[in-house]
């Protein structure tokens, strides 16, 4: 089953990676560690195979996918003998990955969006096309009332004033042209109402928010823990340095508050309460693209026994980020052609701040994902 990848932001670190990985997986140069659906309990036949991968997408920059993919193995994310060996495959995806198209207005950037996807489509004979987002963090979305209704919102998309962000018109662009749709980042992407709508119209699924990778990662094994021991967590305190451009973009404040609230989520939802603290994301340019994180916990055990724990996190963002974005292509694409529709909560796995009522536990979804899988016709 031949499924493209289209990728919103498709000459970044992340995608960069997934792709590279993709194509060395397929020429038998790397082993497939990180890959979930390589584990046993989630091989499936109905999952795309690494050879039935097609690349394309959109991004703002035009940086030469060769050169970002040299410059990732100057960073110590990918081999350098892999880049070299594979020079000719990364050229030849250049082409595929095109300036992000802007119309007059929402509609008309849309309609470009959807003309982009439907051609690749076609020109590659694909089964299917699963889009995924792995931009830039966007702020969090201003209320609009047009994010309630679908028929309100096609029209007010046909006016001069942007009324959904850059996550989310996507998200619209993919569910029009049958595609399912992955937000691996914290933005809006699309959990709006009217989204919702629109892709049970159109009888294709969705899953997202913001991959899980690092800090948030540990947080959804240690938060069971202390809930199911019936210890009392006092605080949760989390310093987060990264560089690299995603470190530049969360920076800035609006972005940096979105990506910290969605990490923070897991610890409400599986305590049932909120402990004191929060997590600070900093951005230390010299650390390029890996990131560290620092958490202490302070709980009370019997009789009020105070006690703490500390751990540490260092790790390279891309290399834990790229696949598990494959994994969500094969899964999408699958749960699509099972006759899936509307979110993908098993696929809560995987993100920060999932989709629907879901334990956040990673056992918990790992079972749930792994029901998800058997399921499929």
């Amino acid at each position: 089953m031949r499924t493209g990848v289209w990728l919103v932001g498709g000459r970044g670190s992340v995608a960069v990676t997934s792709m590279v990985g993709a194509v060395a997986l397929r020429a038998g140069l790397a082993e497939p560690t990180g890959c979930v659906t390589e584990l046993p309990q989630l091989r499936h036949p109905q999952l795309p195979q690494w050879a039935d991968l097609v690349f394309g997408g959109h991004d703002v920059i035009a940086t030469p996918i060769l050169k970002k993919a040299e410059a990732l193995a100057d960073a110590g994310v990918l081999p350098g003998r892999l880049v070299t060996a594979l020079q000719p495959e990364l050229a030849a995806l250049d082409a595929e990955v095109r300036p992000a198209p802007r119309g007059a207005t929402q509609a008309e950037t849309a309609a470009l969006i959807t003309a982009d996807i439907d051609e690749f489509r076609r020109r590659h004979e694909l089964g299917r096309v699963v889009v995924v987002n792995v931009s830039s963090t966007e702020p969090a979305a201003e209320p609009h009332e047009a994010h309630a209704a679908l028929d309100v919102l096609r029209e007010a998309l046909r006016g001069v004033t942007p009324v959904l962000p850059s996550s989310s018109l996507y998200a619209y662009a993919a569910f029009t042209a049958g595609c399912s749709f992955v937000d691996f980042t914290p933005s809006t992407g699309a959990r709006l109402p009217a989204l919702s709508q629109l892709a049970h119209e159109r009888g294709v699924p969705y899953a997202g928010h913001d991959g899980k990778t690092g800090e948030t990662l540990v947080k959804s094994v240690l938060a069971p823990m202390f809930a199911m021991r019936a210890l009392d967590v006092r605080s949760w305190s989390g310093a987060n340095l990264l560089g690299g451009g995603d470190g530049a973009n969360l920076s800035q404040p609006a972005p940096n508050a979105a990506k910290a609230a969605s990490k923070q989520r897991v610890l409400a939802e599986t305590l049932g309460y909120t402990p004191q603290g929060d997590t600070r994301i900093e951005y230390v340019e010299d650390l390029g693209e890996f990131k560290t994180a620092w958490d202490l916990i302070t709980f009370r055990g019997f009789l009020g026994t105070a006690m703490r724990l500390e751990f540490s996190w260092h790790g390279c963002d891309s290399a834990l980020a790229a696949p598990l974005v494959l994994d969500l292509v094969r899964l999408a694409a699958a749960a699509h052609r099972a006759g899936r529709s509307g979110p993908l909560p098993e696929l809560a796995f995987f993100f920060k701040d999932p989709l629907g009522d879901v334990e956040h536990g990673l056992t918990a979804q790992f079972d749930a994902l792994v029901r998800m899988v058997e399921g499929l016709a």
